[in-house]
């Protein structure tokens, strides 16, 4: 489940961060300038104007017919946080409060629908 940036750069797509003029690349095998910045984790930085693209990947979901973000997965289980504001509807769900206004849940994922990538 992808959360996070995502910058295209010479026809692949790698995990991303910006810092100023420039992006973070992150790969899992490095090669092209990339530095090992720890096991099995490769950094490189480039100019924001020599990337193909760059944006912000969430993936959603319904669960009980409400919508949620997807945070992880364990196994057959997906975290997921409640994304339609309505502190009844997340008492009403079961929800376990996180933080202020914020609800989350692990839900089988057999109960989850309509998971699909949100582009920002």
């Amino acid at each position: 489940m992808r959360d996070g940036y995502i910058a295209r750069w010479n026809g692949a797509e790698y995990d991303s961060s910006p810092d100023g003029a420039h992006v973070r690349l992150y790969s899992p095998t490095g090669g092209d300038g990339f530095v090992q910045v720890a096991e099995g984790r490769y950094r490189r930085g480039v100019p924001i104007g020599e990337l193909d693209d760059f944006f912000y990947v969430r993936t959603v979901c319904t669960w009980r017919g409400e919508p949620f973000f997807v945070l992880g997965e364990s196994g057959d289980w997906l975290r997921l946080e409640y994304r339609g504001g309505s502190s009844d509807v997340a008492v009403s769900l079961g929800l376990e409060p996180y933080d202020t206004g914020v609800y989350q849940i692990w839900a089988p994922v057999g109960e989850v629908g309509e998971i699909a990538e949100q582009y920002l």
